[in-house]
């Protein structure tokens, strides 16, 4: 009987590992799926030097999974998703303000040869005055349509960010749960393998959107938290992100009934990599094109008062710039007319002394953050340069993490995914295995059915 319950043992162990074998194939494009083997043992003999062994059994289903390169593929895609959703911001800053048609500099350049127009020909020309006020007009125009652009990615920066946390919190709400179903599973000996991988792929998610630090537990549960320390689950308690306001977001987790304020620009992939672009360089670049608009209206509008009109009279400001509106920052005052540009220095027509002091600004200086004290005529071109500089260094780091997030997942796959030219094989063996036990059951019959005849 000994021989029997050998091939019966032999056979049901090869019908799992085939079955494991079929699992993989069934898998093979399923994202994130770790393939299963069994682990087959030898049963030793209860008793009795003269006793081969009581057959083979499966010890377990093994999961090839590695962690180190688990961690790997989450820390690679937590840094690709930093640059990954900054990149297209930076990219229409760069086409907007290099444009031609709409950069501040080519506004610039048109006014200051409008008023050069006038000092060169006739100050006292009606059309060439009213290019004047055209010119700054267009100006003014240009202000306006780059600061739009600002408040348009401002808005949409701050509308991303409120649907990661939400995506966010769905994923800490899942691994939560997984965790605690893996939990039970494990405590009962049932396989849990699928739903490691659909933990795994919750966390793979989660990572993209924030740098994560991630430990295992004895009961088979991950604990998840944000690389700064707060905890986002643990076991299966899950926290929740929370995001108020709408111009001044702020951010705050709440865990166990505390709530924790948080420094989003801190928190790395998705989430991070917006708000530090916001912070460090929308936010910058908006209010130093702002302070340009100020101070060039200042300028102009001081050197007009300084000035007379063809009447004699003291000019009237052509500029009035306004903080924080969101779509005319800058403007030509209302009712303003060519007879009001005071070209004069002292009220003589056709005397252009301040006319050559308004063309003369182009050559000061303005005072602009992170740049300093620069010329006027080059204050765009800097902010366009420093911004290409950002731009450079973004899509550097992007390719760079880009490659990193590649190679990791081909380390992951090299452990974890389905070889199918290595599951054809074990599914040759397997079946071979099985019909060498099915030939031991059909001898050892053979031999049973004999031993019967002789007693007979």
């Amino acid at each position: 009987m000994s021989i029997l319950n050998n091939a019966l043992s032999g056979a049901l162990a090869s019908q799992l590992a085939l079955s494991s074998s079929s699992q993989n194939i069934a898998n093979l494009q399923t994202k994130g799926y770790t393939r299963q083997a069994a682990l087959l043992s030898a049963v030793a003999p209860a008793a009795g030097s003269n006793q081969a062994g009581n057959g083979v059994r499966v010890t377990s289903l093994l999961r090839f999974s590695d962690n180190y390169k688990t961690q790997q593929l989450w820390r690679a895609a937590s840094d690709l998703g930093a640059y990954s959703q900054t990149q297209p911001y930076l990219t229409q800053l760069e086409t907007v303000m290099g444009n031609d048609d709409a950069s501040l500099s080519g506004g610039i350049d048109k006014f200051f040869a409008a008023l050069n127009a006038v000092a060169g020909v006739d100050p006292t020309s009606t059309p060439l005055r009213q290019q004047v006020v055209t010119a700054a007009g267009l100006l003014a125009q240009r202000f306006n349509s780059l600061n739009n652009v600002y408040n348009s990615q401002l808005q949409s920066v701050r509308q991303q960010r409120t649907a990661i946390v939400d995506s966010a919190n769905t994923a800490i709400a899942a691994i939560a749960t997984l965790n605690g179903r893996i939990a039970n599973a494990n405590a009962t000996g049932s396989n849990a393998s699928s739903l490691i991988d659909q933990r795994d792929q919750a966390i793979d998610s989660l990572a993209s959107q924030m740098g994560l630090e991630v430990s295992d537990q004895p009961d088979g549960t991950r604990n998840v938290s944000l690389k700064t320390g707060q905890a986002l689950v643990l076991g299966s308690v899950a926290g929740k992100l929370a995001v108020t306001g709408s111009a001044d977001q702020a951010f705050s987790l709440s865990f166990a009934g505390t709530t924790f304020d948080l420094d989003v620009t801190r928190a790395g992939g998705q989430l991070g990599g917006l708000s530090a672009y916001e912070k460090d360089v929308l936010l910058p670049m908006q209010n130093n094109v702002a302070e340009m608009a100020r101070q060039i209206a200042e300028k102009v509008n001081n050197q007009l008062a300084a000035g007379k009109t063809m009447d004699n009279n003291p000019g009237k400001p052509l500029f009035v710039y306004t903080p924080g509106s969101t779509s005319n920052m800058l403007q030509v005052a209302s009712g303003f007319q060519t007879a009001d540009l005071a070209f004069s220095g002292d009220g003589t027509p056709g005397d252009t002394a301040n006319l050559q002091k308004l063309a003369d600004i182009k050559n000061q200086t303005l005072t602009l953050t992170g740049l300093g004290s620069v010329l006027l005529s080059d204050a765009d071109t800097q902010l366009v340069g420093k911004l290409a500089v950002d731009s450079q260094q973004n899509k550097g780091a992007l390719d760079t993490f880009q490659t990193m997030r590649e190679q990791a997942e081909a380390d992951w796959q090299s452990t974890s995914g389905v070889n199918q030219d290595e599951e054809a094989v074990n599914l040759v063996e397997y079946q071979n295995m099985y019909q060498a036990n099915m030939k031991v059951m059909s001898v050892a019959n053979a031999l049973f059915d004999a031993t019967l005849a002789m007693m007979s």
